[in-house]
């Protein structure tokens, strides 16, 4: 494969420890922080994970923060972006895409462009991004905010907590949004880390 025919697929959430049916249809590790910094925050509410808040982009609410790439084996574009909504179980036109020629599509103009720079300079010739929007006002009625995102935690019953917990911990750590840092400070949701730290040492004794 050519270098001008190397299509990258770009992640900053789940895809970096679940590829899923992604697997096979990508070459190589994850270059870590190769990507460009995209706005995002955990500003979803994502049914697949059990209605947890899971990161998206949201250029009104999130900051710039760094993503990963990992190469497609695809060599067209309409290809991988098949790839990847499959893994998402989303529609086609909810992923985005640009190419180094300045082409593409996306929820974002300013992200296709900042993606398709990217592209440019580090001899891509494409890539794919999940873009799936913020849905927290269209789920919950509430406008995200930062308070609103942690109250909505709180409202989540065990197993759908347990995910949320599960997911947050394990987005990279390069992904700093608000939310994130609020949670970091936050006095209950320390303790959710606590008492499953305490919980597990009891099974490990038992």
């Amino acid at each position: 494969m050519a270098l001008t025919d190397r299509i990258a697929i770009l992640g900053w959430g789940s895809l970096l420890w679940d590829l899923d049916d992604l697997t096979p249809k990508v070459a190589g590790p994850w270059a870590l922080r190769s990507g460009p910094k995209l706005p995002m925050e955990f500003s979803r509410i994502s049914p697949k994970r059990a209605t947890s808040l899971v990161v998206c982009l949201d250029p009104e609410h999130g900051v710039g923060c760094a993503t990963h790439a990992i190469r497609s084996v695809r060599t067209g574009i309409d290809a991988a972006i098949t790839d990847l909504a499959a893994r998402e179980r989303a529609p086609a036109h909810r992923i985005g895409w640009a190419d180094a020629a300045g082409r593409g599509h996306g929820r974002m103009p300013e992200v296709v462009a900042a993606v398709g720079a990217w592209c440019a300079e580090r001899g891509w010739a494409a890539a794919v991004w999940t873009d799936l929007e913020p849905n927290f006002r269209e789920t919950t009625g509430a406008a995200f905010t930062v308070a609103e995102g942690v109250g909505y935690l709180r409202t989540l019953g065990d197993a759908s907590l347990g995910e949320a917990r599960r997911y947050i911990r394990q987005a990279p750590p390069t992904t700093r949004t608000p939310l994130r840092r609020a949670l970091a400070c936050d006095p209950w949701w320390r303790g959710l880390r606590d008492r499953a730290r305490s919980t597990g040492s009891r099974l490990r004794r038992s």
